[in-house]
């Protein structure tokens, strides 16, 4: 691993930290997860492959992104403070972003740390044709984790807001984890 998938992956798993603090939830909240997978997109994605069982692959790998992030997303309290929409990351959610961004950073660490080896005949097993497809899944998944989080915080932020400006009280949309 290079010092910039270092930064990058340490980057991701500290901004669920940073909202385990109650914050205000902004365009910053919305732009930094994207611009950090943006950046790592942008440097490793090359093309989808398409051979073999890449596609398999690269979709089973986004979908459990897909799936961490929508349920990070629902465990994330989001309530009405001051005419200010509020976010703060509950524990479960803590856990479901580290399984999900650790995951990835731990897959990488074993492949360069002997690991390859296994990976290779795996690969060759289940007719995924090389590193490429790998690097895709791995990539797709965050990107997949992190738009999903971001999609449903979205979404129920918008709903919190509609109930307040209604009167209603907002306290019932946001799930509360104890």
């Amino acid at each position: 691993m290079t010092f910039t998938d270092w930064l990058v992956d340490i980057a991701l798993v500290l901004i669920v930290f940073r909202q385990l603090r109650e914050g205000r939830l902004g365009p910053k909240s919305y732009l930094i997860p994207l611009g950090i997978v943006a950046f790592f997109a942008s440097q490793y994605l090359d093309g989808i492959p398409t051979e073999g069982n890449d596609l398999w692959l690269v979709g089973v790998t986004a979908g459990v992104g897909a799936a961490l992030g929508v349920a990070g997303g629902v465990f994330t309290r989001i309530r009405v403070l001051n005419g200010d929409l509020m976010i703060k990351a509950g524990a479960v959610s803590a856990v479901l972003w580290v399984l999900g961004m650790g995951s990835r950073l731990a897959f990488q660490l074993w492949v360069d740390h002997g690991g390859a080896a296994t990976v290779g005949r795996f690969s060759v097993d289940h007719r995924i044709t090389g590193e490429q497809a790998w690097v895709t899944a791995l990539l797709l998944m965050a990107v997949a984790e992190v738009v999903a989080r971001l999609a449903t915080i979205y979404v129920r932020g918008q709903r919190v807001a509609r109930a307040t400006r209604l009167g209603a009280p907002s306290e019932p949309l946001a799930v509360r984890v104890r």
